[in-house]
Formats: structure tokens, sequence, C-alpha cells
């Protein structure tokens, strides 16, 4: 099946390979002109796991062909994906769907053959029949009918999600569209990837239902943390025994510095927004209060680190291992771990950043504070050490090895990664959130 997919962001660029891989011939559009010639010569613009690689073999079979030419990519295809971004409003929490609007009658404006049009990006319930209902007054009305078919990709794992998903979701107004998607979709399905067929609307909301669930997932036990601080209970002990029932389950239950990325922040944001212009304000003001215990992680490390240094960050040297919102990625929007170094350099401290992946993204938002090109250069000479996101290679630090590294032994886990008392017997004083702090039981040297 000839594809068409708009937008090569994270999603739209993961979402044309695996549908190439899946054996469509693919048409990837973008009208970032530089951002398409990279990836028509191979090279990723973001870091994810095996993507390379799968873009390599897949432009090896010619399967896969990237545009910035709206009319070559939208001419002659049966699937349009709109795979652009929804980012926050500037002024206001509301999702801004500028760019679905204008991919939309991109779409309408090029298409010369009867075609579905299949929303993937993350927009307001009611998103999805407005643009159908403009589509049916244009010139394509005729050839274009428009679903929704929401993503649920999880970055660091993108391209298992996209080829081996939890669930399908078609919201469709027609057999043929449903139809049409299963074609898509068809090794999957026939490998017995459950799928839903809904309406427009319900297709919207199980996006936006499902991050802002398990959103509220991570702050609870993040208040839980905070309780937990005040009576020396230990949180990591307490998300384990809550993840034994099946009713709640172990998943989205670890403590720490809460979310951060593209998705989970501004899309609880903007749910809440469009409740309220719906008239449902008060069925999710506590999407509100999950907001807030998240922006209190970051402020509890930053409070937690100004007491290891003995009240005053000025003049400490600080290291902040972790610059991405989490594992895996390099993406930095909203990242917690950023958030803590910036908030520390700006109480004084001289902060020092290592990331494996994420430096020159860090780069573009954080100019002033101080990268590092290896964690040792980091680490080096520091009073305190940050371990701000949970790359493996920061959980397998030698804490023996590295005391003799640091000026002063002293670790503040934000992620509950390390093993505490493995670190507290190598001579470490040790905090973690939502456990609180231990002492060393070894003099360092």
């Amino acid at each position: 099946m000839r594809i068409s997919v708009v937008g090569t962001g994270y999603l739209g660029a993961v979402h044309a390979v695996c549908m190439a891989h899946l054996g469509h011939e693919v048409s990837a559009y973008d009208t970032d002109a530089a951002k398409i010639d990279r990836l028509a010569s191979g090279a990723s613009p973001f870091y994810e796991p095996g993507f390379e690689e799968m873009l390599a073999e897949v432009l090896t079979t010619g399967r896969l062909h990237f545009t910035h030419d709206p009319k070559e990519a939208v001419s002659g295809a049966a699937v349009h994906f709109v795979c652009v971004g929804t980012p926050q409003s500037p002024g206001s929490n509301a999702a801004d769907v500028r760019y679905v609007n204008s991919a939309v009658a991109m779409i309408a404006e090029h298409a010369d053959s009867p075609g579905l049009v299949v929303g993937k990006s993350t927009v307001p319930v009611g998103t999805a029949q407005r643009l159908s209902d403009e589509l049916a007054g244009t010139a394509a009305s005729d050839l274009l009918e428009l679903s929704w078919n929401p993503e649920f990709l999880r970055e660091g794992k993108a391209i298992e999600d996209t080829l081996h998903p939890d669930r399908l979701i078609f919201g469709v107004t027609s057999e043929h569209a449903e139809k049409t998607l299963q074609q898509v979709y068809s090794r999957l399905i026939e490998a017995g990837t459950p799928h839903l067929t809904t309406d427009l609307a319900t297709a919207e909301m199980v996006k936006v239902a499902a991050n802002s669930f398990l959103a509220t997932k991570i702050s609870f036990i993040n208040a839980m943390a905070e309780v937990c601080e005040l009576v020396n209970a230990d949180v990591v002990t307490l998300g384990r025994a809550l993840g034994y029932d099946e009713r709640i389950g172990r998943k989205f239950l670890n403590a720490g510095l809460g979310f951060g990325g593209g998705c989970l922040p501004k899309d609880i944001r903007a749910f809440s927004a469009r409740a309220g212009e719906l008239g449902a304000s008060d069925s999710l003001t506590f999407l509100h209060e999950v907001d807030k215990i998240n922006v209190r992680r970051r402020e509890k490390a930053v409070t937690v680190a100004g007491a290891m240094l003995g009240g005053d960050c000025l003049g400490k040297n600080v290291a902040v291992l972790g610059a991405a919102f989490k594992p895996n990625s390099d993406d930095v929007r909203d990242s917690p771990a950023l958030n803590v170094a910036a908030a520390l350099h700006l109480k004084g401290a001289d902060v020092r950043v290592h990331d494996p992946r994420a430096i020159s993204n860090a780069k573009a938002i954080f100019p002033t504070l101080t990268y590092c090109e290896t964690v040792e250069d980091a680490c080096r000479n520091v009073d305190l050490i940050v371990l701000a996101t949970e790359w493996d290679e920061y959980c397998a630090i030698d804490p023996v090895a590295f005391r003799s590294l640091v000026r002063q032994p002293r670790l503040l886990d934000t992620r509950n990664a390390i093993d505490r008392d493995y670190w507290v017997g190598a001579g470490w004083s040790v905090y973690a959130l939502g456990r609180g702090a231990m002492a060393p039981t070894t003099k360092a040297e």
C-alpha cells in the first residue's frame, strides 16, 4: 500500500520507517528540508535505540522516500498519516493544533486520488470531528475521509511499540476506513495485536486518558514518597508491595524525580484545558494536583542537594548525571534532570552535567551549564553527585573507585536507581528520594 507520512519528528520518522519495514511504500514529508536531507542520508535527527539501523535497512529496499515537496508526498497515496506536533500553546495550557490543521489542509490541497487521512497526533477531543467537517467543505471532499489512530510510543522503545503494540485503536466513521486501517496493520493484527474500533472522539480520548492515568500513577507514588520521608518509611518497598496487587500493578510505581518529556506534562495540562472549554473542568481538577506533585519533586531534589552541601550551594562543585528526561533518549523537553541542574546553577553551584546522548540538546536550552564528555570528568573533585536520569552506566558506577575521584563522597539518588546499601558501605553519604538519608558505614579515606 502506498502511504504518506506528514511530519518527520520523533513520531513521524519512526512511523514512516516502521511502515516501510512492514512492506508499505512510504513517502515521508516535512517542511524542514535539512531534516529531510539528513533522514534521506540515513542519519537520525534524534536518538532512539535501533532506529538508525532500521532506517538504513528500509532505505536500501527503496520502499521509503523522504521529500519536502508536498505534492510529491501526497500524490497517489491511499493513506495519509498526520504525525505533526501539538505543543503547548504560548501563554496557556491548551494544545496548539495549528500544525495538525495545516497538515490536513495540505493533504486536501494536493490529494489526487481517494485516500484515508489518519491522525496520529495527540489532540484535544473534538479536533477530529472538526477536521472531518472541514474536509467535507473542500474540493477533496469526494476523495478524502478522516480517521484517528492514536500513537502510544515510549521514547527509548518506539520501534518495539510500533511493531509490537499492546493495542491498536481505530477511530473511524465508515466500514471502509476500518478495513483500510486493518489492511495497513494486517501483519500486526495477524500476529495477535488487539484492535478496537471506536468513534472519532473515543479514539482521541483513549490517548489523553491513558497519559493522564500514567501521570497520575507516577505522581501518586511520589506523593507517597513525601509521606514516607516524614515517617521514615521506604517508598521503594512500598511500591513493590503495592505492585503485587493485580488491581494496581507494579509499572509506573517508581518514586523519584517525576515525569518529563514532550508528552505527559503538556498532555495533562491540555486535557485539563479542554475539559474547561467543554464545561467539565471539575472532572479533571485532580490533574492540577498531579502536575503540582510532579513539580514538587524537582524542588525537593534541589532542597535536599542544598542541605547535603551544608545549606549553601555557592562555590560548591556538583555533578548532575543525566540531562535527558529518561534513559535511552536524547529528549530534554521538560526534563526534570536538566531542571534540577539549572536550579542548582542558579543557587551558585558549579554544575557539571553529563549525559550519554543528550548533551547537545541540553546545551541548546541551558548553554551556561558546564557539560562533560565523560562521567569521570563530571564527578572529579565534586562535593555532591546527583543521579538525575537512570542510565545503565550510572547505575553501574563503582562507588569504591569513584570515592577517590570526588572531593566529598555524597550522592543524591533522585531515581532510586542504585544499590543504596552498597554505596553506603563504600563510605558514601546517600540520600534517596522517598527513602531519606543514610550515613556512610566506613570512613572515607
